[in-house]
């Protein structure tokens, strides 16, 4: 693996098609199931992939990835496949908040439903309505608002702004949150 992603760094097109086949079936897995029903119309999972495999040479030729395992690899595009589809849903929420476009669901419990979809399980949808539940019961007001601003698209300082917060102590609080739905495994990229 050392070998491969040395000259993977140095640009060997073999190199980085030999990477690219350790971790694109996953990838591709996770970008089906994180597009969900919401984002499916406006994003190719296809496209999502490529841009994918895009990052991951670009950061490797820059040497900005310290990898030094397969498993490493893997969960390095996982992370970025991701943070890639919260970073689109942002995105279309900002572009039709701003264009008076109707944003769907208000609901919290509805938006986070239709962007991450368990599978065709409805016990496992079940259980993840559940966690997020309780999830939901123990924010305090001002972290679930949080929380339906960033779904809506806003950034960090739009919702300092809203909330009437120091958008330093918000991106603090909104770390501190980060941290506890990371814990759940629960809503960590979309915010």
């Amino acid at each position: 693996f050392a070998a491969v992603l040395t000259r993977a760094r140095r640009g060997d097109q073999a190199a980085m098609g030999e990477l690219v086949r350790q971790y694109e079936p996953e990838v591709r897995l996770v970008a089906r199931v994180r597009l969900g029903s919401a984002l499916r119309p406006f994003l190719d999972s296809a496209d999502l992939v490529q841009s994918v495999h895009r990052s991951v040479i670009m950061g490797l030729r820059a040497e900005k990835f310290d990898i030094s395992s397969p498993e490493q690899l893997v969960a390095l595009a996982l992370t970025i496949v991701r943070r890639k589809v919260a970073r689109h849903w942002r995105h279309l929420k900002r572009q039709q908040r701003l264009s008076g476009e109707s944003a769907g669901p208000d609901n919290v419990l509805q938006v986070i439903g239709s962007l991450c979809d368990p599978g065709s399980d409805p016990a496992e949808a079940a259980a993840f309505n559940d966690q997020f539940e309780v999830i939901c019961r123990e924010l305090n007001d001002t972290e679930r608002r949080l929380i339906e601003l960033r779904l809506q698209g806003y950034s960090t300082a739009e919702v300092a702004r809203t909330l009437g917060l120091d958008a330093d102590v918000l991106r603090v609080r909104l770390s501190r949150l980060r941290q506890r739905l990371r814990d759940t495994g629960v809503l960590t990229e979309w915010l």
